[in-house]
């Protein structure tokens, strides 16, 4: 990638549900210019490039071998994620996954270490926790706002994607289910606000052995589950905090909450979406009010974390969500699986790098880089 001559040039490889949030955003960013749109059918893929603008399409070799792609956007199924970020590896791209990183350490390892020795770079999934909303989060508790943090809560509980999602069947198999699913969302937070994690003490069932889909031509479907359903962790960090949280997708009723309490103050963290006010409680008084902070800094969707990868490769600096972020996530939700299965903690030997805040200043729609535009 040149820094003097345009935009960065980004590819799609995974023309899926999740592609149209990408693309939606990524073809808004003045600092990124979407080249090509990559899928196993390459019908779907030129359906997806035409919707939005997008001048290429084809499957997933033809676009990693084009000239005019400095970074992949892998949204492929994460049981393909190792396979498809590899191959752009090796053709010379840098690379933003969705989540998981991969669905085991020795893949994840090889394609951080192939990006190390290939001098590219490696971002991941989820970036909501690039948004204003944990970014103030983060801000206060560097700021001391609750005193140093002691406890954690989270919960997050529904009744599963099976009821509105066409094609839900790879969300209840090796790699998903509501911890390897939506735990990112929260354990990426928890690690960025709290630092890394050193033990997991789990307990998971699966009160269902099949689900149906709810919607789509497929609906009434009977399909197997593969993982838990229901996941309980403790969690322990290096900081000597200790974290409780519920993953489920069991439950009927939805709840989502992120509670941390410190030694001056409890501290509600924003979970959903990118946005969101953080909410503090600094008073041990009985008739105490929490006060609200709003979410400091441009508004943020999905496809901030390559755009904030893109600028980060550009200055020469390493991106907040990182793949090396990703890797200690995977681990803890690992050791979670490991956990749950032996009926025992399980140590956590990996540590995770620090993520200082973004300036309340950044802003997604900025054009940054100097030159002309590729052409």
């Amino acid at each position: 990638m040149s820094a003097a001559t345009g935009p960065t040039r980004v590819a799609i490889v995974g023309a899926g549900n999740i592609s149209d949030e990408y693309l939606r955003s990524l073809t808004s960013y003045p600092d990124l210019a979407v080249t090509a749109v990559a899928d196993l059918d390459p019908a779907r893929a030129r359906a997806q490039a035409e919707a939005y603008g997008v001048p290429a399409w084809g499957d997933t070799a033809q676009v990693l071998a084009r000239d005019d792609v400095d970074l992949v956007v892998n949204l492929t199924v994460p049981a393909a994620h190792a396979d498809v970020a590899l191959a752009a590896i090796a053709a010379g791209k840098h690379v933003w996954g969705e989540k998981p990183l991969t669905l085991d350490r020795a893949a994840a390892r090889a394609v951080l270490d192939a990006a190390a020795a290939a001098g590219v770079a490696v971002g991941n999934a989820p970036d909501t926790v690039l948004g204003p909303g944990i970014q103030t989060a983060q801000r206060l508790l560097a700021q001391g706002a609750i005193g140093e943090p002691r406890t954690v809560l989270t919960l997050m509980q529904g009744p599963g994607p099976d009821a509105w999602h066409p094609r839900p069947q790879f969300l209840f198999a090796k790699g998903a289910g509501p911890l390897f699913d939506i735990g990112p969302y929260y354990l990426t937070a928890l690690v960025q606000l709290l630092g890394p994690v050193t033990s997991v003490a789990a307990t998971g069932q699966s009160p269902r052995p099949q689900r149906v889909i709810g919607s789509g031509p497929d609906a009434g479907t009977a399909f197997p589950v593969e993982v838990s359903t229901h996941v309980s962790v403790v969690t322990t960090f290096a900081s000597g905090a200790v974290g409780t949280s519920v993953y489920s997708f069991d439950s009927p009723v939805r709840r989502q909450l992120f509670e941390i309490t410190g030694a001056d103050g409890v501290m509600e963290v924003p979970v959903s979406g990118f946005d969101g006010p953080t909410r503090l409680l600094t008073s041990i008084e009985r008739d105490a009010q929490w006060r609200t902070v709003p979410a400091a800094g441009a508004p943020a969707t999905r496809g901030i974390g390559v755009l904030e990868l893109a600028r980060a490769i550009r200055a020469g600096q390493q991106p907040r969500a990182s793949g090396e972020l990703a890797y200690h996530v995977l681990d803890v939700m690992l050791a979670t699986e490991e956990s749950i299965a032996l009926g025992a903690p399980v140590r956590i030997a990996g540590t995770a790098p620090s993520v200082p805040p973004i300036p309340p200043q950044w802003d997604p729609a900025a054009r940054t880089y100097e030159g002309t535009e590729h052409t």
